[in-house]
């Protein structure tokens, strides 16, 4: 029996953030021009991140940290082939923490990092000039950690679709899985979406810099 397990935010959270960390990773290799839209997608990662934050709380049932986030004797369970259950297994759930985190410290710094050249992130005014380069070499440090996260995600989805005969791909896209009607996704609704949506967007623009006091103007003549 098909059962609702991913609501539609989950899902265009999942598919939105996958698109904006390879566009963020193809326009920091180009550089260029194209630095200003690496730092765009940054802000647009950050509000992503705030977003899945907040709707781990308030969201529905596999949404939520407290639903998938267990303990180590889950995980032994899981290895063992004990565990049972929709959504994230709680092996799984070690592999979301780890990508939300990287890409957490990832924003972060990038917000404050600059390239010596023509680029620097929307909060980089915040921090002297040798801050903002140690940060860059952390933001740049981070990188190969995500890169093996994802790495490490994508085998997982291919190990599961040949060994274990199981298409995890199709219902992030659906929402549908096999399951149980008990165990249909509850909670979340429009009131919780825009509280989530609300503290995104405000993550965005305080991260762009709007509160920021603005340049000082020159004064006074050029002398000749």
């Amino acid at each position: 029996m098909n059962i609702r397990v991913w609501d539609l935010p989950t899902r265009l959270f999942h598919w939105a953030l996958a698109s904006c960390v390879v566009a963020a990773f193809v326009t920091a290799k180009i550089g260029g021009n194209l630095m200003v839209w690496h730092g765009r997608l940054g802000l647009a990662i950050v509000g992503l991140i705030v977003f899945r934050l907040v709707w781990g709380w308030v969201g529905p049932t596999y949404a939520r940290f407290a639903t998938f986030v267990r303990g180590p004797a889950a995980v032994l369970a899981y290895l063992r082939g004990q565990w049972h259950g929709q959504g994230h297994n709680p092996l799984g759930a070690l592999s979301v923490l780890a990508l939300l985190g990287v890409l957490c410290a990832q924003a972060a710094t990038g917000l404050f990092a600059n390239d010596d050249i023509a680029f620097s992130g929307y909060l980089a005014p915040l921090v002297s000039s040798r801050m903002s380069g140690e940060l860059t070499g952390i933001h740049v440090l981070f990188e190969n950690a995500l890169i093996a996260l994802v790495a490490l995600h994508l085998g997982a989805i291919v190990f599961y679709a040949i060994v274990k005969k199981r298409n995890l791909v199709k219902p992030m896209i659906t929402g549908w899985a096999d399951g149980r009607p008990e165990e249909s996704a509850r909670g979340g609704g429009a009131p919780a979406l825009i509280l989530a949506l609300a503290l995104a967007a405000l993550a965005v623009w305080g991260a762009s810099g709007a509160l920021l006091p603005p340049p000082a103007a020159p004064t006074g003549a050029p002398a000749f």
